[in-house]
């Protein structure tokens, strides 16, 4: 089983690491975006909560970024399944389940490592070094878990780029913009908070927030992230399972 998940895992990083310097590119670009409009041209001079605009943002941005790139391997797992027919040599190797989802998972785990580095680095060229402790991590860690767990499981249910772009607009663009990263929560309706607060993105970027301001984030936040994580990656299990099937 452990030589499985090896093997699975290993194969998504060579396919990274043949690309790595476009990707890493491409991971600065949005961040660059947000940072220069949102909290350097707009945000400068607002304060919140005590802190500036960017100590606002980029704890937000490290959240948003962690999400995205985690479910991003839901579009490798369909390039393997729809053009490569990778998939169905998995199906007929010695391989569980468990083994191959996990192989993924830490797959999408890796991206959103490397993506969030990406943004460490810019928020230091912007001036700002938020506290990069172990609360801060294992939210990262958790919400990376959370959503690429998603990712495998959506990719087992789709039969087209098309179905994964739809869900990615539906699903994955909403949370970004509402999920905590741009914006205090406590800005919008009750009944928005409230629907909000069952968004496992709201509940990283409240940690993850939290830890990069020294401050040691609710221990609800890493509950939820924890049981949406372990409910989703059970279901990538039984998604894969059906699509042997």
């Amino acid at each position: 089983m452990i030589r499985g998940f090896r093997a699975v895992y290993l194969r998504e990083l060579l396919i990274l690491k043949r690309r790595i310097f476009r990707q890493m590119l491409s991971w600065s670009v949005m961040p660059v975006l947000y940072l220069i409009a949102f909290g350097y041209a707009m945000g400068r001079h607002v304060q919140v909560d005590g802190h500036t605009y960017l100590e606002f943002l980029i704890p937000g941005l490290v959240a948003m970024s962690a999400m995205t790139q985690s479910y991003a391997i839901a579009g490798e797992i369909n390039i393997a399944r729809f053009y490569w027919h990778i998939f169905e040599e998995f199906q007929v190797a010695p391989i569980s389940n468990f083994s191959y989802v996990l192989g993924e998972v830490l797959a999408g785990i890796t991206r959103a490592l490397l993506a969030v580095s990406v943004i460490i680095v810019l928020g230091m060229l912007f001036g700002v070094v938020p506290s990069y402790n172990l609360y801060f991590f294992l939210a990262l860690f958790l919400n990376s878990f959370v959503f690429a767990s998603l990712a495998v499981a959506v990719a087992m249910l789709v039969k087209s780029h098309a179905d994964q772009a739809m869900l990615t607009n539906f699903v994955i663009t909403p949370m970004a913009f509402l999920g905590g990263t741009f914006f205090p929560l406590e800005h919008l309706p009750d009944w928005a908070q409230k629907v909000l607060y069952f968004v496992p993105l709201t509940h990283a970027a409240e940690a993850i927030r939290a830890a990069s301001f020294g401050q040691p984030p609710r221990l609800l936040n890493f509950i939820v992230l924890g049981a949406i994580g372990v409910i989703f990656f059970i279901a990538a299990i039984q998604c894969v399972n059906h699509a042997r099937d």
